[in-house]
């Protein structure tokens, strides 16, 4: 397919999203001061090209330790509270396609299962976002990260199990698709959520539940792309007499 085409491709898939996701909101959608944001802070401070793009909802959002616990990796991290697959879609061109990355991590699909959404369509919504992105940049691999068995969402536990398989099952069928599978690690040896993982909200998760993830991560991450900080040089004493 010509990149003619896949442009027109990424037009007709955005539209779609933008039918099924825009609410009524002062700029026409509910997240589009969020994305308005970060384009500023884009703006004030250019980010690298060929980094990692962290991309999705709260999970990402709420990582405020990420360059602490991946040092060495340039990241951007472009979470939203309560944002859903449909958001992401809508504004792939705005928080996915301008970085140019050269790995994308997806942590999306929880708020999607909390709000209604049938595992079924959150899998279609998934090769949608997967389809907008490829379609301009083909080569990008994609990583989605599992939805988490939070206790504060435990009677969605089906729900998300559910979800997580069908998109498993399907990356597994696919080339440039990967799967993290956060939910069997944060469970306790009674099938539980591992109670030591979470904030206060029992829904996110905590700076031991984010070094869980970047375990996860790092066999996929590659070589680190920048150096290693530079050790302190101990002060040149005067010589004796």
């Amino acid at each position: 397919m010509s990149r003619l085409s896949f442009k027109w491709v990424l037009v007709v898939l955005l539209g779609f999203a933008s039918v099924a996701s825009a609410q009524f909101h002062p700029f026409g959608h509910r997240f589009e001061s969020n994305v308005r944001l970060y384009e500023a802070m884009d703006k004030t401070n250019p980010p690298p090209q060929n980094a990692i793009l962290l991309v999705g909802d709260s999970q990402f959002y709420r990582w405020k330790t990420v360059a602490a616990d991946l040092p060495g990796y340039t990241i951007i991290n472009r979470g939203i509270d309560s944002l859903q697959t449909s958001d992401l879609i809508h504004f792939a061109d705005r928080l996915v396609l301008p970085y140019h990355a050269r790995l994308i991590f997806l942590h999306i699909g929880g708020n999607d299962i909390h709000n209604g959404k049938p595992p079924a369509q959150v899998l279609t919504d998934f090769k949608t976002l997967v389809a907008v992105i490829h379609a301009m940049q083909p080569d990008v691999p994609i990583v989605f990260s599992s939805l988490l068995p939070g206790p504060g969402r435990w009677p969605e536990a089906d729900r998300r199990q559910a979800a997580n398989r069908l998109i498993q099952d399907y990356i597994a069928t696919q080339s440039g698709l990967s799967f993290i599978n956060l939910w069997d690690p944060m469970l306790g040896p009674d099938g539980k959520p591992r109670p030591d993982l979470w904030v206060a909200d029992r829904v996110h998760a905590n700076h031991a539940g984010y070094r869980l993830r970047v375990q996860l991560m790092l066999p996929l991450l590659g070589a680190p792309d920048q150096p290693p900080p530079a050790s302190p040089t101990a002060p040149v004493g005067k010589a004796e007499k």
